[in-house]
C-alpha cells in the first residue's frame, strides 16, 4: 500500500525511471571508456584497473550529470580515468623524485604544444605514456571553440594537480605521517590545502570547457573556486572510506595526521555549508553547473559511505 503523499506510486516510478536512464548512460560511458583505455595497454595494465574501476568511474560521471549524453560526457569520463592513471604512476610506479619531475615535465608540455604527448611517447617512459594519453584528451578538447580562450585555465589546473601530486610524494618519502610525530610534521590543514591532488577540479574544468554554454564559460573562474571547495569535500570523504586500504598500500590519509573521524566529518559539514553559500549567487545564471557540483557532493557522500573506486592491488 502506497503512502498518503503518493497514493498512485507515480513518484517511485519516476525515480526508478530516472535511475534506469542514468544507469544506461553509465553503461554507454563505461563501454566508451574501456574501448578508449585499450589504446593504452601499458598505462592501464595494472591489476587495480579492473572492470570495477571502469564501472564506478562511469557511474560517478553519469550520476553527476544525468542530463548529458555519453558523447558529451566522454571528456569528463576519460579525464577521470587519466587522473587514476597519473595517481598510480606517481604513487606506486615512480621510485625517485627525478621520475616525478619527468612525469610533470612531459605532461605539462601537452597544453603548450599539441603534439608534445605523441613526441614524448617515443621515449617509452611512464611519463611519456601518460602524456600521450593526455594529448588524446586535449585533442578532443581542441574541437570546441572555447578551448582557445580557456587553454590557460586547463594548463593551470593541470599544473596544480601535478604539483600537488609531487608534494604528496615528497611527504610520503619524508615519512611526514609516521606515528611518532614531531612539531614540524605534516598537519591536517597542510594536507587539506593540497587537495588539488584529488583531481576532480581538473575533470570539472575539462568538462565545462567541452560542454559549457556562454553563461558557464563567462563564470568559469567563479565555478572553479567552488569546485576547489567541493574537491576538499571529496578528498575527505575518500579518506574516511579508504583509511584501511591507504594503510595497506602505504598511502597518505588525513586520519594519519592526528585527527579522528568526527573531526574530519565536522570539517566536511563546514565546507559543504560554504559550498552552498558560494553556489547561491551562481544558480540563476548557471543552474545546471550548480546542480553538477551539488550532485558531486551528494553522490560521493553516498558512494564513499559503502566503497571506493580502486580494484584489488
Amino acid at each position: 500500500m502506497t503512502g498518503p503523499e503518493d497514493p498512485s506510486g507515480e513518484d517511485e516510478i519516476q525515480r526508478a525511471l530516472e535511475a534506469g536512464r542514468t544507469a544506461a548512460l553509465a553503461a554507454e560511458c563505461q563501454r566508451d571508456l574501456q574501448e578508449w583505455a585499450a589504446s593504452y595497454p601499458v598505462l592501464f595494465s595494472a591489476r587495480p584497473f579492473d572492470a570495477r574501476l571502469y564501472g564506478t568511474v562511469a557511474l560517478a560521471n553519469a550520476f553527476g550529470a544525468p542530463w548529458e549524453s555519453a558523447d558529451r560526457l566522454r571528456i569528463a569520463v576519460r579525464t577521470s580515468l587519466w587522473v587514476f592513471a597519473a595517481d598510480w604512476i606517481v604513487d606506486y610506479v615512480a621510485k625517485t623524485r627525478d621520475e616525478i619531475d619527468a612525469v610533470t615535465r612531459e605532461c605539462l608540455a601537452v597544453p603548450d604544444v599539441d603534439v608534445a604527448g605523441q613526441k614524448a611517447a617515443e621515449s617509452g617512459t611512464p611519463g611519456a605514456e601518460l602524456a600521450r594519453c593526455l594529448a588524446d584528451i586535449q585533442a578532443d578538447l581542441t574541437s570546441v571553440p572555447a578551448f582557445d580562450a580557456h587553454r590557460w585555465m586547463w594548463r593551470d589546473q593541470l599544473r596544480r594537480y601535478l604539483t600537488a601530486m609531487a608534494v604528496e610524494w615528497d611527504w610520503k618519502a619524508d615519512g611526514a605521517h609516521r606515528r611518532h610525530r614531531r612539531a614540524d610534521q605534516l598537519t591536517f590543514e597542510q594536507y587539506l590545502a593540497n587537495a588539488d591532488n584529488f583531481g576532480s577540479s581538473l575533470v570539472n574544468i575539462a568538462h565545462w570547457i567541452f560542454t559549457g554554454d556562454d553563461p558557464t564559460l563567462a563564470r568559469l573562474g567563479s565555478l572553479r573556486k567552488v569546485s576547489e571547495k567541493v574537491q576538499c569535500v571529496l578528498r575527505l570523504l575518500n579518506d574516511l572510506a579508504t583509511y584501511e586500504r591507504d594503510v595497506t598500500w602505504g598511502d597518505l590519509n588525513s586520519l594519519m595526521l592526528g585527527v579522528d573521524r568526527s573531526t574530519v566529518a565536522a570539517r566536511i559539514t563546514s565546507i559543504v555549508e560554504d559550498c552552498r553559500e558560494s553556489l547561491r549567487p551562481l544558480r540563476e545564471a548557471c543552474p545546471t553547473q550548480v546542480d553538477y557540483l551539488e550532485r558531486q557532493i551528494g553522490y560521493s557522500t553516498g558512494f564513499y559511505g559503502i566503497t571506493d573506486y580502486w580494484g584489488a592491488l
